[in-house]
């Protein structure tokens, strides 16, 4: 997920993806503990779209606080 696609959404929309990709995480954990994890690559993918999701949310705080 890139940041310019983050930006463009409201906060609902970003806590509701940011719910879709823990849970997502939390799959890719138990694949990976089961040893089915098919594409690892996918793991670092998720982890990285929670930090720009989390960093959309903080900015978009920061800029309602002004």
């Amino acid at each position: 997920m890139q940041m310019s696609e983050l930006v463009s959404k409201s906060a609902a929309q970003l806590k509701e993806t940011l719910l879709q990709l823990r849970r997502e995480q939390l799959n890719l954990r138990f694949q990976k503990s089961a040893g089915q994890l098919a594409n690892v690559n996918r793991w670092r993918e998720v982890r990285t779209s929670i930090a720009r999701v989390k960093t959309a949310m903080a900015q978009q705080s920061k800029k309602e606080s002004k």
